[in-house]
């Protein structure tokens, strides 16, 4: 069969390299270079206001990838800004809403990290927790913690556990949204992972940072679910 190819979201950043200081389409290496170990083609999705550009992106897509990044707006979940909550990125929010809102009807298999498993939460309608402690080392550096897929979802069907997950983030999943389903949590209850029912496709999405470790499974989990 064809490698499948897999689309991975973008954000726009100022960027130095070489002898240029530009806006920049910036997305660390880590996502694309996990899709392709994990047997796929990687097509980067930068940021765009057309509202027909997701759906024309996802239809040419055999999966999705929503990666992690910045806090979403608060007023996205119906809440004011928190003391802790970074600056708002509203293109990226809408552009990747879309994309998910697209992937979902068109049952495209679909796997959210991070910040993408927040986004997911707060398009089907949950809400986040805008600050927490003990999910991450100083700034810029990953730290890890366990976790433990829930017996019976499709999660546990591709990990083992509980397992120690490469982690970076202060904020969570606070009421799950609609048709979601909790499928692994950490330590201290923080929800972990978040899925579909089987009969909606491939709907995946993790808090912790696959493509800053070395586990290949979930990322498989989304290329086998294309064929």
């Amino acid at each position: 069969m064809p490698t499948p190819l897999v689309g991975i979201s973008t954000y726009l950043e100022p960027a130095r390299w070489g002898v240029w200081d530009l806006p920049a389409a910036l997305l660390p290496a880590g996502y694309h270079q996990l899709v392709q170990r994990s047997g796929g083609v990687a097509a980067l999705l930068p940021p765009d206001e057309n509202p027909h550009a997701a759906a024309h992106a996802v239809a040419r897509l055999d999966a999705l990838v929503v990666a992690g990044g910045s806090d979403i707006a608060p007023h996205r979940y119906g809440a004011e800004p928190g003391p802790h909550t970074g600056t708002a990125h509203p293109v990226r929010d809408a552009w990747e809403s879309a994309l998910i809102e697209a992937a979902l009807d068109a049952r495209l298999p679909l796997l959210g990290i991070c910040r993408g498993m927040q986004l997911l939460n707060v398009v089907c309608g949950g809400t986040l927790n805008q600050h927490l402690e003990g999910h991450g080392g100083p700034p810029g550096v990953f730290s890890s913690h366990l976790v433990t897929p829930v017996e019976g979802t499709r999660l546990s069907a591709l990990l083992d556990g509980p397992l120690e997950v490469p982690t970076y983030h202060h904020q969570a999943v606070d009421r799950v949204g609609e048709s979601l389903t909790v499928s692994a949590y950490a330590q201290d209850g923080t929800v972990e992972a978040l899925e579909m029912s089987v009969t909606r496709g491939f709907v995946l999405a993790v808090q912790w940072h696959p493509e800053a470790g070395e586990d290949l499974r979930v990322m498989r989990g989304l290329i086998d679910a294309t064929r």
